[in-house]
């Protein structure tokens, strides 16, 4: 930061269409850092002060002369009309013409040339300029040829762009949590204590999941935009996937919890569930949970999704049928063996069961539905936890499997990122 003279600027944004950010002269340092984090011993630069004023381009110039001397750095640069002020800071330069050499040296050495060929250079232009107006002669009187025409070609980069959710995905996922957790606090308002509230709420736990783990899809278009960057930077040593799986979860892990927060509040109060302040303290931490076992799914399933079609497709066909053997259509006893493992590896399964747990766990022994002649309790909390095959209280056990599911889909996408970052070739 220091060698780019960034510091002023280390805690600004770059900038994108909507925010300006940083200066364009700064930015382009910035692109020139990216390159720069694993110490190449060349640097290659496409026009790096072409849309810059002269200031800036001078800046610019300035800047990679001192690191290609005091880091013994070589530095290739194609530029378009360089200014007089910036040819003293380039020790070297390269004319092609028709793909053909026609110099290669330092500036006095193209002045002596042109000396020899009969002409004078103005007192208003410089020499590289003049270069350009008879680059026609200086071909022709070249007098070296060689079979092996060398083309100096480099890659067009794109603006540095920093690895972060974007606005839309923050407001759409804050607006989606807020209208669900309402809207779904609106249907099942006040859910009563008798057998149909018992159905009532189990309903409310699934379309709950549901809602929750497809919620997360909006993110693919934003995971496929950072992998496409993230494969050309990791590749050419900028940074490790690790890194980026690290600051990705950072992110993620406290804008997450105020999802699940706003979710959580309206909906678990307005419907009238569990009372107790732990229990709402359990479900939030549980929905927390399952936003983050869904977040890590649909970064995984990008890391292996070649366009936004496919994801979206393959994301909804495994959201499905992780539902479809989750229990809650099939019970367990009434799937195929074949399709068994589909049931624990289903991660609709073990926050389904936990939610139901932490709701009647405290009331197993409360009356849900009593036959009033003779007086007869029929339904108890109990046999609401038995009917899922819930005998034991296994919420803290399922919450270690839906962890487990966090970081198993996050640790998957680390080997395939890495595998496609080793195989990319820029």
């Amino acid at each position: 930061m220091q060698e780019l003279g960034l510091l002023h600027v280390s805690d600004s944004f770059v900038g994108d269409e909507e925010n300006r950010g940083i200066s364009g002269g700064e930015r382009k340092r910035v692109s020139i850092g990216v390159d720069m984090i694993h110490d190449p011993p060349i640097l290659l630069l496409d026009e790096p002060t072409s849309g810059l004023d002269s200031t800036s381009a001078l800046q610019v110039i300035e800047l990679l002369s001192i690191m290609a001397k005091s880091k013994q750095r070589t530095v290739v640069l194609s530029i378009q009309q360089p200014s007089y002020r910036i040819l003293h800071h380039i020790s070297n330069f390269l004319i092609l013409s028709h793909g053909s050499v026609v110099h290669n040296g330092s500036m006095e050495l193209l002045e002596e040339t042109i000396g020899n060929l009969g002409m004078q250079i103005p007192l208003l232009l410089n020499v590289l300029e003049f270069a350009m107006e008879v680059i026609k002669t200086l071909e022709d009187s070249h007098s070296r040829s060689t079979s092996d025409h060398h083309s100096n070609a480099t890659e067009s980069k794109e603006p540095y762009s920093y690895l972060s959710l974007t606005k839309q995905l923050l407001l759409a996922r804050t607006l989606q949590a807020l209208v669900g957790g309402f809207g779904l606090a609106s249907v099942y308002m006040k859910v009563r204590k008798d057998e149909e509230g018992v159905a009532e709420r189990l309903g409310l736990f699934a379309f709950s999941l549901s809602f929750l783990l497809s919620s997360t899809v909006e993110a693919l278009p934003i995971y496929l935009q950072e992998r496409r960057v993230l494969m050309k930077e990791a590749s050419r040593g900028a940074y490790k996937v690790s890194s980026y799986m690290i600051a990705n979860t950072v992110v993620f892990l406290p804008f997450l919890f105020a999802v699940a927060i706003l979710f959580a509040v309206p909906m678990y109060w307005l419907v009238g569930l569990n009372p107790s302040a732990a229990a709402f303290a359990f479900f939030t931490f549980v929905v927390w949970l399952i936003v983050l076992m869904a977040s890590s799914l649909v970064l995984f399933l990008s890391a292996v999704s070649p366009d936004f079609i496919s994801g979206n497709s393959l994301i909804c066909t495994v959201l499905g049928a992780f539902f479809l053997f989750s229990g809650y259509f099939i019970p367990k006893e009434s799937i195929p063996k074949y399709w068994l493992f589909m049931y624990y590896v289903s991660i609709y399964r073990y926050p389904l069961d936990t939610l139901l747990t932490n709701e009647y766990w405290s009331t197993r022994s409360e009356c849900f539905s009593r036959h009033q002649f003779p007086s007869k309790c029929m339904l108890t909390g109990n046999d609401v936890l038995k009917s899922r095959g819930l005998d034991k209280d296994t919420r803290w056990i399922n919450i270690g499997i839906m962890f487990g599911f966090f970081v198993f889909y996050r640790m998957l996408c680390w080997v395939i990122l890495c595998r496609r970052a080793s195989k990319t070739t820029l």
